[in-house]
């Protein structure tokens, strides 16, 4: 998909398929990528689109440093957050769905248990780094205040 390296959250554009099979299943599925996703893939592709593109990748890498920081400073093992906006915290010896509904209902912010990912997710939460500055830092203290 091209929506992962260029940081979209919204309308997706399929790449990696032979010409052959995307036209078919495109023409057998629907009638091809809206013309926004379309309008937004080629954009991508200019110069001034890979600078803009370079520069949000930058703000969410930031972000997702804000985030490793403050969980390493409560003593946790954080993974990730380097080549990914997605911060793994450890919590051994927790449920993941605890840790979540704990993390919530005291300071208002969603997390996602590492077990909808799966059994290894158990013991984990999943904390994505999309966000505006202002509202990673306020997340940073409320979670800093409640361990």
């Amino acid at each position: 998909m091209i929506s992962k390296p260029f940081s979209s959250l919204g309308p997706k554009m399929p790449t990696g398929l032979k010409q052959k099979d995307y036209n078919r299943i495109v023409c057998t599925c629907f009638n091809g990528a809206s013309n926004i996703a379309q309008a937004g893939g080629l954009a991508c592709l200019s110069a001034e689109g890979h600078q803009a593109i370079t520069r949000v990748i930058d703000y969410y890498k930031e972000n997702a440093e804000i985030i490793v920081d403050t969980f390493r400073s409560l003593g946790l093992k954080v993974y990730g957050g380097k080549n990914a906006p997605y911060i793994w915290v450890h919590f051994p010896g927790l449920s993941s769905w605890d840790v979540f509904n704990e993390i919530l209902e005291k300071t208002d912010i969603v997390t996602i248990p590492g077990k909808g990912f799966g059994p290894a997710g158990e013991g984990y939460i999943r904390v994505g780094a999309f966000g505006h500055r202002e509202t990673i830092l306020e997340a940073s203290a409320r979670l800093k205040n409640l361990f």
